[in-house]
């Protein structure tokens, strides 16, 4: 059993098969993954109101790909969620682009999004999309 990073066998299952411009979705517990996600492989990790966050899923996700994009979904009232420097903090180097809500369902439903985990997370719009980068 792995000891550290993701020890989830379908995430890493599916991230073993991903390649460089491969997506994954980690949304928050509000996301319809099933119905905006048709294509990817759908992984319902909460557990119970907040548990586990998408912080702490972005953490285990980083420990096992290289990044190269991060999108996030911004609400239309022009404030930016406090969750997205908590994204920014761990993908150093990497700016955040964003869509609005319905540009990032549109893009979560492309072929290209391989795996969408739901989470516990109750703060609202508090959903990345990764790109997947090159290994190494």
């Amino acid at each position: 059993m792995n000891r550290q990073g993701c020890i989830h066998p379908e995430i890493l299952s599916v991230l073993s098969r991903c390649g460089h411009g491969d997506r994954i979705l980690i949304a928050d517990g509000n996301y319809p993954i099933a119905s905006r996600c048709p294509q990817a492989a759908h992984v319902y990790l909460g557990v119970t109101a907040g548990i586990p966050g998408v912080p702490q899923v972005l953490d285990a996700i980083l420990a096992e790909i290289n990044v190269e994009e991060a999108v996030v979904m911004t609400p239309g009232s022009g404030t930016e969620p406090a969750i997205f420097e908590e994204f920014s903090k761990r993908l150093p180097g990497i700016e955040l682009s964003d869509l609005g809500r319905f540009e990032f369902y549109a893009a979560a439903t492309e072929p290209n999004v391989r795996l969408a985990i739901s989470t516990g997370e109750g703060r609202t719009f508090a959903n990345i999309l990764l790109t997947v980068g090159v290994a190494g």
